[in-house]
Order: C-alpha cells, then structure tokens, then sequence
C-alpha cells in the first residue's frame, strides 16, 4: 500500500479498507472542530480529532498543522498569535465564512458518500455478505483493545 504524507495506515489493515489512504478527510474533521469550538489551538484539535476521525489512520502532528496552514492559505481559517497566557506563544485558529461554506460542501459530500456506502453495503448483504465480524474487529481496533 501506497501510504499518504502525515499518515499512518493502522497495522490492523494491510490493505487500503482502513481509509488511509484519504488523507484529505482531515480536511472536514478540523473544519467541524474550530465551528464547534469557535476558536481553537492546534493541541485541543489533536486532542478531538479521533473522536470524529473518519479513517482508521494515525492522523501525524506534522500533517494536521500542514493542513490547517492549506485552510488558511485557501481563506478557509484565520489565525493569530495568543500572547494571553502565560508560557510560549500559541495560535488559535477560527473559521472564516469561506471556510464554512466549505465546511458545508464537504458534509454535502460526505452525506451522498454515506448513503452511497450504505446501497452498497446493503447490496451485499442482500447477496448474503456480512460485516458484523470486520465491524466488530474495527471497534475493538478503534477503542484501543
């Protein structure tokens, strides 16, 4: 498997079936978290990213800032400098009205992708196919046992 820059596929996936290979679904991640907090710093998006994580990949430091520096280069964020508390310098990222226009299109995208995925998924069932065993295997990948 071909691995994407910032990622790592989980080692429970040998193939792409764990996502990894779709680096850029960070992209909505980080748009939802800074609309749901208003304004954030790059440690608590990290800290709240796998809760909403759409791949089964360690999503690197390294590639987050690399993306959000992309968001602010497309207008998407803005960011400044917090001088206010105490300790080193920390910047703090909001959402610009471009970016959540962008935020929307991706959740238009990611609903069609949800209910393509959810007719092809019943069409295998319908055919017999069962995804109970890999769907449990993923929860207990994902919680860490």
């Amino acid at each position: 498997m071909t691995e994407s820059p910032g990622l790592r596929p989980h080692k429970a996936y040998p193939s792409t079936c764990g996502l990894g290979n779709l680096y850029r679904f960070v992209e909505p991640v980080l748009l939802f978290l800074i609309k749901r907090r208003g304004r954030s710093y790059g440690y608590e998006l990290a800290s709240d990213l796998p809760e909403y994580a759409l791949t089964g990949a360690e999503i690197e430091v390294a590639a987050l800032y690399r993306t959000l520096r992309q968001l602010e280069e497309n207008g998407c964020v803005e960011s400044e400098w917090d001088l206010e508390h105490t300790g080193p310098a920390r910047r703090v990222y909001r959402l610009t009205q471009h970016g959540e226009e962008h935020l929307k299109e991706w959740m238009q995208v990611l609903d069609y992708m949800s209910d393509a995925m959810q007719r092809l998924i019943g069409g295998y069932r319908e055919r017999g196919g069962s995804t109970e065993d890999a769907a449990a295997e993923i929860v207990t990948v994902n919680s860490g046992g």
